[in-house]
This record gives structure tokens, sequence and C-alpha cells, in this order.
């Protein structure tokens, strides 16, 4: 299995697709926490750990690779809060600005509000390719945050051509929860998938990391805790 590290104990607990949506119902429903908080922490998580890899290099650059689900909304959050420590940071969305929805497009928000550089590469896959290669090809960290646990099939367009130049570019890459377009279930990839160096995952390790397959593309494994302890919303 991938090298992991966790806070506490979380290391021993390990969540399917479907633990993980009920984590996030119990953490809403039982604990009163909000999504957007739940939001906020993981992906706050995920830019203390990326701060930590880029190691304060003044000027660094990063590129947050956004989808339009929650994963994505993770993605918002970290790009925030990497700007905040003065780091270059652009957002490239990946599907239709009308498509994000809830706590995600609240984050968005945010971030246009802020006047973080986003772009929304758009057109047929050599189009996407190119700006995607232009924009992130020289970025000293990738964030993975197109894809998450409830991905179940291959990732359709334009997200496939942005996994694959994700894993063409050869650049750091932190994947956010899980590597985009692996299966949370089996760790098998669902066609296309990233090969991520380090992968942040949030309240406990999922469940396809324990096969060895899955290392190839998370990398590092960090548990990162969404603000309650995960085995109060297992209990």
């Amino acid at each position: 299995m991938a090298a992991m590290d966790s806070e506490h104990h979380t290391k021993e607990l390990v969540l399917t697709r479907e633990a993980v949506r009920g984590c996030d119902t119990a953490a809403i429903e039982r604990y009163a926490m909000e999504g957007i908080v739940l939001m906020e922490n993981a992906g706050g998580a995920a830019a203390r750990y990326a701060d930590g890899l880029l190691g304060g290099k003044p000027g660094a650059k990063v590129c947050v690779l956004a989808g339009t689900g929650n994963n994505g909304g993770d993605g918002f959050v970290a790009a925030r809060h990497l700007y905040n420590l003065g780091y270059r940071v652009e957002v490239l969305v990946l599907g239709e600005r009308e498509r994000i929805r809830g706590d995600a497009l609240s984050n968005l928000r945010i971030i246009e509000r802020m006047e973080l550089l986003l772009f929304y590469p758009a057109g047929q896959p050599a189009a996407v390719e190119r700006e995607l290669e232009a924009r992130a090809g020289d970025g000293d960290l990738l964030v993975d945050a197109l894809l998450g646990t409830g991905t179940a099939g291959p990732a359709r367009e334009p997200i496939r051509t942005a996994i694959a130049v994700i894993n063409r570019l050869g650049r750091p890459v932190l994947a956010l929860d899980i590597p985009s377009g692996l299966d949370c279930d089996t760790g098998q990839p669902l066609g296309e998938a990233v090969r991520a160096g380090y992968t942040v995952t949030f309240a406990a390790l999922k469940k396809g990391f324990e096969n060895p397959m899955a290392r190839e593309y998370t990398g590092k494994v960090t548990v990162a805790s969404i603000g309650i302890k995960t085995e109060l919303l297992l209990a």
C-alpha cells in the first residue's frame, strides 16, 4: 500500500463509497455541520498540505484543476487559502460554470470576487489540451480537484482530456480525496485516471487504497480531518 500519514487514529479507518456518503450525511444531520463547513475544512487542510510541499517558495505557481462538483469546491477553497499564503494561483474549471451548484458555487463566487485567475477551457479536446498545457505546464504544483469518491464510470470530456494532460506534463500533482478517475471501492482506474505523487484524503482512507495497484495513482496518502472525528460519524 502507498505510504500513509494521518491524524491520530484515523489511519485505521477505511471507507467505501457508501460509507463516505454516510459520513457526510451524519455530519450534516446528526452533528449540524453545514456542508460548506465540511468543504472549508477539507479544502483548508489540502492547502496546508500543499503549502508544506511547496515550502513557502516565493512566486511558486499552483494550478488547481477543478470539476463542477463538490471535489471542485474543495479545490476552490484550497485555491483561496493558497492565494492568501502568497502563491501564484490559477484555477482551471473543466466544465460549464452553470453546472456548479450549492457549496461549490458559494466558494467559486468567493474566489471570483477575490479576482483569482479563473479559466474555463472549452472546445474540442485538442483545444482544451493546448490551453491546459499552456497554463499548467509551468506549474510548481498541480492540484487535482476534478472528480471525487462518487465517480463510478469513465471520465467524460473535457475531464478525460484534463486527466491525460496532467499525467503527461510530469509536474508534481496533489490529488484531493482521491485521484480523479480512480474507483473508491476497487482502487482500479475507470479508464483514464490521474497519477498523483500525493493524495490528501478526507476523514479516512478509502477502500480502494488497499489495492496494491492504487499506489501507482495515489502516491503518498495523507488523511486529513474534516473537523469532526470520523469515529463519531460511523457510530
